[in-house]
């Protein structure tokens, strides 16, 4: 099932997400996981997370394969992490994000990262990643924690950024999959 993408100005979107509670059978966790790679893949993202569909739950999905052609093998699902450590010199990129379309801005993040996650069968594990991986990783992290990536831009640029912002939220965007706007629009 192909969910629609929540919007910018999205309450849910803002707010840390809950801890997805390994004993909850009105959770199909492999389901879910399985749509959010649909929905992710079907807007041309390499990474979703709960939030985003609008579920306040503590689970992101990657596949950076689209990134770089270095980095086949980073189809991960994280549910429940910690980050653990952020190290090494931070760097610029330019970022994107489904719920934000049509805005990319560079955004400094630290080149490595240590996080503690469990997968869909509850197997735990603890690993580093480097570089592109480990920004695909802040970045959705950020998503389960209630950040944007707007907001690590400086005052002066989110002023800049204001009212492209405010049309998103209004649903005044074009895009090429199905959006979820604070005002009801979809």
């Amino acid at each position: 099932m192909i969910y629609p993408i929540v919007a910018y100005g999205d309450p849910v979107l803002k707010k840390r997400a809950k801890e997805i509670d390994k004993n909850d059978s009105s959770l199909n966790l492999k389901k879910l996981v399985e749509d959010m790679y649909e929905t992710m893949y079907y807007a041309n993202g390499v990474g979703l997370a709960a939030p985003q569909i609008g579920l306040s739950l503590r689970l992101f999905v990657i596949d950076a394969d689209k990134m770089d052609e270095s980095l086949t093998g980073y189809k991960k699902v994280f549910v429940n992490p910690t980050l653990l450590n952020e190290e090494g010199e931070k760097w610029a990129f330019e970022e994107g994000c489904l719920s934000i379309p049509t805005i990319r801005e560079e955004v400094f993040r630290p080149q490595r990262i240590t996080i503690h996650y469990f997968d869909t069968d509850w197997n735990e594990f603890t690993e580093i990643f480097d570089g592109l991986p480990a920004r695909v990783i802040q970045h959705e992290y950020d998503h389960i924690e209630g950040i944007l990536f707007t907001d690590h831009l400086s005052p002066f640029k989110r002023t800049l950024l204001r009212n492209k912002l405010n049309r998103i939220s209004k649903g005044d965007v074009k895009v090429d999959y199905r959006m979820r706007f604070p005002t009801g629009r979809r």
